[in-house]
């Protein structure tokens, strides 16, 4: 057998604000589809969450979901799909669109029941539209929902219940939208190793989805990563499908996909520092565009473009020609769009500058803290021995320190720090 696995369409993004956003994610959708679905003569395509970019989900990003599942539907090939973080239902509501979608008998939406506390499969049923898990000739694929920082305590819930509901001879595959550890690209605490691992006693392909990003473990666990760059900063992430192919004995052949239509992104970072003029700066930044920059071409869109600047300013912001740099950069690249991001800082608000960029956190956290204390001239001949007050206090409070404690510490510093200028003058 052969299946398609993607995860994160995020069909309705909108990157920038620019309208023509959505469309990037429908070209994307719809490509990998006809690629590696019908192109590939697939017997099923599994969807592993975020299927759409929000809940509340418009009318054009519904048609774009239609066409892309009726594109399957003709060629025969079933839609399986879980929910993820972003395809959840409102609060009051029965109903999310995957469901829906499954209503429309478009997709196979799977996610298990629970009873009593207790995680249950029970098998797909074509007249009600529910159900944990389907067999598609020898595969049996289960459904899982949005555990989101509880995956750690759902995992052996999991466990038991597949489990319970494996058939002999099978391929059991299980879809789960999660970070992994060592892996996420999210603050939220990720799903364990050890606790993803204790799926294998049941499981022959773990089918993952959530981030951004292609990894595999053990030839078998795989997250193909989302199919478009939801946001600049993970242009630089590798992405795509996975095509894979099971054998006679349950072996796992699967084939990372990137070559399909999508939008490339791509940022660059120019430094400030040396530039007293703004014409100057404005003409480096450009040269080092025509240097840098990738341009369009004709075997992909046209690519967006974030070009950051970095360091100190010397002279005020009101004077960076950011309007000339956007609008010149676009007609250097013929870049679909272009963001110009001033992360500078007016030397009057530097901070830290004297300090080498490879000094280690402590080094650079006395220096900013000491530089910030400094611009109130009342204390600025003690900002030192302030700026370890802060310190000192700080990490107290992250050690958990009684608050009086910490109180009697900046008391007694704040004395030192009297004494000392009492004697000085």
């Amino acid at each position: 057998m052969r299946f398609l696995h993607i995860a994160d369409v995020h069909l309705g993004c909108t990157r920038y604000n620019l309208p023509e956003s959505p469309r990037d994610f429908f070209d994307a959708w719809v490509d990998v589809l006809q690629r590696y679905a019908v192109g590939e003569n697939v017997d099923f395509v599994i969807i592993c969450g975020d299927f759409f970019h929000k809940r509340n989900v418009p009318p054009e990003t519904m048609n774009y979901a239609v066409a892309g599942l009726t594109l399957l539907k003709d060629a025969g090939i079933p839609a399986i799909a879980i929910e993820g973080n972003h395809d959840q239902k409102f609060a009051d509501s029965e109903y999310s669109w995957l469901r829906s979608l499954a209503f429309w008998n478009l997709l196979v939406l799977l996610e298990p029941e629970n009873r009593d506390g207790k995680t249950m499969y029970t098998p797909w049923d074509p007249e009600y539209k529910k159900g944990g898990f389907i067999d598609i000739g020898r595969t049996r694929i289960f459904g899982s929902r949005w555990y989101g920082a509880s995956a750690n305590w759902a995992i052996p819930m999991l466990t038991e219940a597949i489990s319970e509901s494996r058939r002999e001879d099978a391929f059991h595959l299980l879809m789960l939208h999660t970070d992994v550890e060592g892996h996420q690209k999210h603050p939220i605490p990720a799903l364990s190793i050890t606790a993803l691992k204790e799926l294998k006693a049941v499981t022959d392909y773990v089918a993952l989805g959530h981030t951004h990003m292609h990894y595999e473990i053990d030839n078998w666990a795989f997250n193909p990563g989302s199919i478009e760059v939801t946001n600049i900063s993970e242009f630089r992430e590798t992405r795509g499908a996975f095509i894979v192919d099971i054998g006679e004995d349950n072996s796992v052949s699967a084939r990372h996909v990137t070559e399909y239509t999508h939008r490339p992104f791509q940022r660059l970072y120019f430094e400030v520092d040396r530039f007293e003029q703004p014409a100057d700066l404005t003409a480096a930044a450009l040269e080092y565009v025509r240097q840098n920059a990738r341009e369009a071409t004709a075997e992909l869109p046209p690519p967006v473009l974030e070009i950051t600047l970095k360091g100190q300013l010397g002279f005020p912001n009101s004077a960076l020609e950011l309007k000339k740099i956007r609008d010149e950069a676009k007609k250097i690249t013929s870049a679909f769009h272009v963001l110009v991001k001033n992360h500078s800082v007016p030397i009057e608000y530097a901070v830290a500058e004297d300090v080498d960029r490879s000094a280690d956190r402590e080094t650079l956290e006395r220096h900013v803290v000491g530089d910030l204390v400094a611009r109130d001239k009342r204390f600025r001949k003690r900002s030192p021995e302030l700026a370890e007050a802060v310190i000192g206090a700080k990490r107290q409070a992250l050690d958990g320190e009684d608050p009086e404690k910490i109180a009697e510490f900046i008391a007694q510093k704040s004395a030192s720090v009297s004494q000392a200028a009492a004697a000085a003058e």
